[in-house]
Order: C-alpha cells, then structure tokens, then sequence
C-alpha cells in the first residue's frame, strides 16, 4: 500500500474510522506512520505485587485467579472485580461500567497489567488498568493523541498495520549526511518512534525525526534567502533618512534610529533588503517604516504595506497620512469593503506611477493590482500571513526590498526559525513618556468591583475597553459572548453610559463607524472580541478588562493590552478568570516585557499554539519543540548551510528525494 494513499484503505479503517481519524489530522497512510505518540508507558520493568511502589503507574505480571463478578452497586454504576497473583501475592483488580474489559480476562491465564497500585498492609488493588497477553516481556508502550470513537489503543493497532501493510518509507536524507550526523534511517526511526525496542533506540529515533523536520525547514528558509540576495533593480540612490525625521513631532528611540540605519543601508546596495522589525506593543515600528517609505518616494518608487485585517489597515492609513501631511507623498487605501469606483482609481493610479503608497489587506495581492515602479513590499503582523502571501506581494516588483514588522515578540531561536529568510532589527526601547500598564489577576466574584473601576474611569471622562472570547452564547457555555455581554452591561451596570460593540462578524462598514466614534471620543466604552489585538490606537483609553482571560495565550493577552498605555495616563489591565491558572495568568501580571512573556507562552503552551493557528506556506512542526531543541536547531542550520554552499540548487540523484521534500514543504517558494 503507497504511503501517500488514503487511510481508508488500510485494514481495520473503511470510510467511518477514517473520518474519525480526520479530526486527528489523518488522512493517508504516511499522515499515520508520522502521527507520533505523545508520550509512552514503560513495560519493560515488571514489579512483583509485593515490591511494586504505590500510586506510580508500573506494571506487574499476574494469572487471573478467577473470572469477573459483576457488582451492581447503584443505578449506573456496576463493577467488575477479579484477583490476580504473581505467585507471591494477590492483586484486586476492578473495572468501572467496563463488561467489555471483564470479559477479555479469562482465568488461568497470564497477562500484564499496568496501572497504580493502592492498599495497606498485605491488601493490594488496582483499579482500571490497561493489559496485554504477555508471552514474558514487556515494552515501551506508546500513548497517542486522542479523539471521541479513536483511542490510544485503537490507533496503536492501526499503526502497527501500517507498518504490515504499507509500503517502506524512503529517506530523503543522503546517507553521506546521516553518516555525517550518526543518524538514524527513515525507517528504523519511524519504527522505534511508535515501538521502541529500548529507551536508547526511542532516543535515537527522536534526535533523527527532529533533525529532518529542522533540516528540511532550514534547508527552504536557507534557499528562499539566497534567491532574496540576488540583484534588485530598486536600490536607493540617495538616504533621506534625516529629511525625515525633521518631520517629526517627537523623537526617535535610539532602537528606532538603529533600525532605520540598518534597513537603510541594505536598500542603497544592489541586492533587496530583506528584514524584519520586530518590537514590543508600542515600540514604534510604524515611525521605522514609515523612514523607509519616505527613502522610497524621495527616491522615485513606490511602496506597499500588507495589514491582516481592515481595522489594522485604516489605523496604518491615518498615522501615516498624519506623518506625511507637509510632503507630497501620495497614499491609497485598498481594501475589500473600499468601494468599486475607488478600487478602479486606485488600481489605475498604481498603476501609472501617481499613488506613492499603498496601504491594505490581502486585496493588495490581487491579480489585477500592478505597479509601475514597487521597491518596497511591507507586511505587518507577518506570522498572520505567512511565507506565499509575502511572496505574492514581492512579485509585484522586480525583487523589491522586504520589511516584515511584527508586534508579536517572538523567542530569538523561534524568530530564527519562522524568519530565516530574513535579518533582523530589535526594538527594544519604549517612546518616552510612555507608562507601565498594570495588570490584576481576580475571580468573577469581584467583577462588580472591577466594573466600578472602569465606570470611575469613564466618570473622569477616560475610556475603556471589555473584552470576551467569544461573539455569541453557544459555542461554550461558560463563556462570556460580546453580543450578550454588550447588551447586559448596556441595560444595566454601564446604563446612562456610551458603549459600542466590536467583532469580526460585523461588516467592514460598520467596523469602521464604531472605531471612528470612539476614537472621536463618542463611545466611552467599548465591548469587543480580539479584533481589537492590533491596531488600535486611542490613547485615551486607559482601562480594559478581559473577560475569561484563560481562554487567551499569554502573548495574545499581552497583545491586547497594549490597546492602553498608549498615552501618558497610567492604564490597567484587569484579568478575570476562575480557571486554575493562576501560575500561568500571573506571568502577564508581573511583566510589560513580551519577549519573556513569549518565552513563558512558548514554554507552556509549544510552538504549535504560539500563534494560535500554524504558519501558512511553512511545515508543520510535529516533534521538535522550540525550546528544548536549541542544540538541534544549530545543527541542523549548520548541516543546512554546509549542503547547500556545495550544491545550491541540492542537484543530482542523491538529492532528488530531499529536493522534492522541501519542494513539497515550501510549495509556494518553490526551489526548481
């Protein structure tokens, strides 16, 4: 059976099992083998009853002494109980509501039973274990990710058919580099990633699967720099950078000065600039690109900057129509909900080389928007977009310069990672004036009282934000929906006051209506879901509270306090949640640094969560971790580069298999 064929085909699935395997993200044979455990039972030390420690999971050999009783001791609730010895001592063994599991034990037979051992004295019990027919020898079990109607078990069974039935994976790595790396074959790895036949061998098949995830990564982001490098036809002739900042009402941070420079001086060469600017909520990466626009118009180009959503699009519109109001720098704003007239006038003014500047969503991607003269292709909130969209941008200039900016603080070694293809420039000071936000963690008992905080507020003529997950009741219970939430406080804690709502399911129209009015100061308080995350800047609000706030990531809450403090007023953040998460919520409460707030997001939540959804156009990481992998991720850079200083285009038969594998991974950067 091809790796690549469906996972209905395989024995034991047919067309229900294998919508059941769908949920898990398994739709073919190959999804199966690479679908690993996520931790396992070790079998392979066998305890005698006597000498098994308590309450630790272990395993223990035994014949059953004799068949299950069934007890029936109230309605719903029936046991099944057996006892088994190891010839030394007897074991209790119960089952909960499981005739299924009683009637696989049969008496005079051996098994293996895994579980936690209670009692006192001489009296022994376990109660549900999991167990085998064991022909004497245990081994390390593996535990897998599981959904309703597929348990561990039940995919355990299925991978071993995979191996039975499907067809011998090939490896894409050259046997030169595993030779090179001491690694593991492909199928050797998969094998003892699933079935270990010891700790040393799940070891070694672990360092091999995560060399390959990282080497395939780094050996795309590596080409897709190299291919960056090559010659622009937009190099700057002239830097205006001190022209610029003579427009300025404030003074630049010496962080924003740097960046400048640094990007500055990339795009007077003859290669793109390739960069991304990344800093703290507030940090002032707008004035940064903003500098560089400025160098681009001055120099007789166009630019283009890329925003996730509408919101974040019109807010870059007016700040930078605010810092370019004294020059003749000319600004268009294309988005979907711009009307049909204004997209003609603007499509046909870029086209001709009249508008200097560009700002939008991904309506700027469009087929029908041309330039006459693109030298510089910007995305904002870049990990929203991924690798393809900022290449469809480039590709409307002839190798134009790349800015990324990104208010998302990332760990340097995942910055290096999602962002290989680019260099990088930090902003890590704050604009002065600028005040610490403090931030309170408290339950929903005292809700009212933080309420009453935010009414003090917007009594004082402040304004303030109310934050809940979710847009309408439903989808979970517990939480809190912005619809009815609004609608609450709006008859009752905050009536006599102005409230607005906000949320992604409202029209692009109406979006902007309530962000105008409380930018003007119409609205005092305004009710939201996380749209409000990027792009909002009203300095005078200066409160916010966030309801179920264990239902955000740390960085995603860091995120949208940054809505406050954008004034010189201090601001508050107040938490509210009844989770058990104290440890994790108060990590937000004893910081306003969002690099170690990412680093701690990072460690307790894992690469795949970090951004909340996976990175467009890049692999998915399925077992190396950011964190924990940082000595495997200098290896494999190092292997990477190595390979590719001697064969760039990874040419010849050898490579073939790894050529078409990164080809696969990085299908919208292709490397042909």
């Amino acid at each position: 059976m091809e790796l690549r064929s469906s996972i209905k085909y395989l024995k034991g699935v047919g067309e229900k099992r294998a919508a059941v395997l769908a949920k898990l993200g398994i739709f073919t044979l190959w999804d199966l083998l690479t679908f690993y455990p996520r931790t396992y039972e070790d079998w392979s030390k066998i305890y005698s009853i006597k000498d098994a420690p308590l309450n630790e999971n272990i395993c223990i050999r035994g014949i059953v002494g004799m068949p299950c009783r069934e007890h029936r001791i109230r309605k719903g609730m029936t046991l099944y109980k057996t006892e088994v010895t190891d010839g030394e001592m007897l074991l209790d063994i119960t089952f909960f509501n499981n005739p299924y599991s009683a009637k696989k034990l049969e008496q005079g037979k051996e098994y293996l039973f895994f579980g936690k051992i209670t009692g006192k004295g001489y009296y022994r019990s376990m109660n549900s274990p999991d167990f085998v027919e064991t022909d004497g020898s245990g081994g390390i079990r593996p535990i897998y990710p599981q959904t309703a109607g597929m348990n561990s078990r039940a995919i355990e069974k299925l991978v071993k058919s995979a191996f039975e039935y499907g067809e011998k994976p090939t490896d894409p790595i050259p046997e030169e580099i595993r030779n090179s790396y001491c690694l593991m074959n492909l199928s050797d790895a998969l094998q003892n990633i699933h079935f270990p036949q010891s700790a040393d061998m799940l070891s070694e098949a672990r360092r091999r699967l995560i060399f390959e995830e990282l080497f395939l990564l780094e050996l795309g982001l590596l080409r897709m720099k190299t291919k960056s490098r090559q010659s622009t036809a937009v190099s700057m002739k002239k830097d205006y950078t001190d022209e610029f900042r003579s427009l300025l009402p404030f003074e630049l941070t010496n962080a924003q000065k740097k960046a400048i420079s640094q990007a500055a001086e990339d795009m007077l060469l003859g290669t793109p600039m390739n960069r991304l600017v990344q800093g703290d909520v507030g940090s002032g990466k707008t004035a940064v690109c903003a500098a560089l626009i400025y160098n681009c118009a001055r120099n007789g180009y166009q630019s283009a900057l890329m925003a996730p959503t509408e919101v974040l699009a019109m807010q870059h519109y007016k700040t930078l129509a605010k810092f370019f109001e004294n020059t003749d720098i000319t600004i268009g704003l294309l988005t979907g909900s711009t009307p049909a007239a204004e997209k003609k006038r603007i499509k046909a003014s870029l086209k001709s080389g009249e508008t200097d500047l560009v700002i939008g969503t991904h309506a700027l991607i469009q087929k029908d928007v041309e330039f006459d003269r693109l030298a510089l292709a910007v995305t904002d909130e870049q990990h929203r977009f991924g690798v393809n969209q900022r290449n469809s941008l480039h590709s409307k200039g002839q190798n134009p310069h790349t800015l990324v900016m990104s208010a998302t603080p990332i760990p340097r070694t995942l910055a290096l990672i999602i962002y290989g293809d680019l260099d990088l420039s930090i902003l890590d000071e704050m604009p002065k004036g600028r005040q610490k936000t403090e931030t309170y963690l408290v339950t929903p008992e005292i809700r009212e009282r933080a309420y009453g905080y935010v009414k003090k507020h917007l009594c004082e003529g402040r304004q303030g934000y109310i934050v809940c997950p979710l847009v309408e009741e439903g989808e979970t219970s517990e939480m809190t929906a912005a619809n009815a939430l609004f609608k609450e406080l709006s008859d009752g804690f905050f009536k006599g006051f102005r409230l607005g709502l906000l949320h992604g399911k409202m029209k692009s129209a109406d979006k902007k209506a309530v962000m105008d009015s409380f930018s003007s100061g119409n609205i005092q308080l305004l009710v939201s879901t996380t749209v409000i995350e990027v792009g909002i800047d009203v300095p005078n609000a200066v409160i916010m509270v966030i309801e179920n706030a264990e239902r955000f990531g740390l960085s995603q809450l860091h995120q949208l306090r940054g809505r406050i403090g954008r004034g010189t007023e201090k601001s508050t953040c107040i938490l509210i949640s009844d989770a058990d998460e104290t440890e994790r919520l108060n990590v937000l409460a004893s910081t306003n640094d969002g690099f170690k707030i990412a680093d701690e997001d990072l460690k307790l939540r894992g690469p795949g969560d970090f951004f909340g959804s996976r990175q467009h156009g890049l692999p998915e990481m399925k077992i190396a971790n950011m964190m924990t992998d940082g000595e495997a991720i200098r290896e494999a850079h190092t292997a990477a580069e190595n390979l590719l200083k001697k064969n760039p285009a990874l040419s010849g038969e050898e490579f073939a298999l790894l050529r078409n594998e990164v080809n696969r991974l990085f299908s919208g950067g292709s490397m042909n």
